[in-house]
């Protein structure tokens, strides 16, 4: 979604925005406190863009079903990244920082064993619930309301396998569907929004990416008991 990101060697450059100053404190948070699922920010270049460094992976075009060990793999990376935001300046007076679009689509996956080994791409990031997180990758990394896809009680059953990875416990597993169904229709207004920020984008582009996500919350929704069952 952001025009002009190149790679130039090992590193990866982006047009700077309104998010890089709380991107660039971010990332050099989350080096300083150990994690290291997530590029170095390196500074400016001289045409002021953002200088990262490259994650070598590979990061998926399109959605697709995942095996338990690639969805346990973005749980824990996940839960490791929240962590090394608590207590923080940037965190404030949430819980942690969320990226807010932890998709397969976000992730790079290691060549040699095929898990997700970092994540990319923080220009939504800020403070928040790991709910928000945690509930939209339920939601892209396990859940599809495709009719060719796999049968609901597997969809639940790595729904599960994403919440014991990331140490999903109490209260906040017990609203697991919650947090998914809210994600899924804060992803309608998203799309009803985003028409003037990214170049190119059509109506109809707009409309398919509107219809697709009141699909996935139907879905949701309607086998809602069968979710609710396998977290318990």
């Amino acid at each position: 979604m952001t025009r002009g990101v190149v790679r130039i060697g090992d590193t990866v450059r982006r047009p700077a925005s309104v998010a890089s100053p709380f991107v660039r404190d971010l990332l050099g948070l989350l080096e300083r406190r150990g994690f290291e699922g997530a590029p170095r920010h390196l500074g400016r270049d001289e045409s002021g863009r953002d200088v990262l460094s490259y994650v070598p992976g590979w990061v998926p075009v399109r959605l697709r079903p995942w095996t338990d060990a690639q969805v346990a793999a973005a749980g824990r990376l996940a839960r490791a990244m929240h962590d090394a935001t608590r207590g923080s300046d940037l965190a404030g007076r949430h819980e942690v920082v969320c990226h807010h679009d932890l998709g397969p689509n976000n992730a790079v996956f290691r060549s040699g064993d095929a898990l997700p080994g970092a994540f990319i791409d923080f220009d939504m990031a800020a403070p928040g619930s790991p709910l928000e997180d945690v509930g939209y990758m339920a939601w892209l990394w396990c859940v599809s309301s495709k009719a060719a896809t796999r049968a609901v009680e597997v969809q639940a059953a790595q729904v599960r396998v994403l919440a014991d990875a990331y140490g999903l416990a109490g209260p906040e597993r017990d609203v697991l569907v919650d947090a998914m169904l809210e994600r899924q229709a804060r992803n309608v207004r998203f799309w009803a929004q985003v028409r003037a920020r990214i170049p190119g984008l059509t109506d109809r582009q707009v409309a398919e990416r509107i219809a697709w996500s009141r699909r996935e919350h139907a879905h949701t929704a309607e086998h809602r008991q069968v979710f609710e069952a396998a977290l318990a």
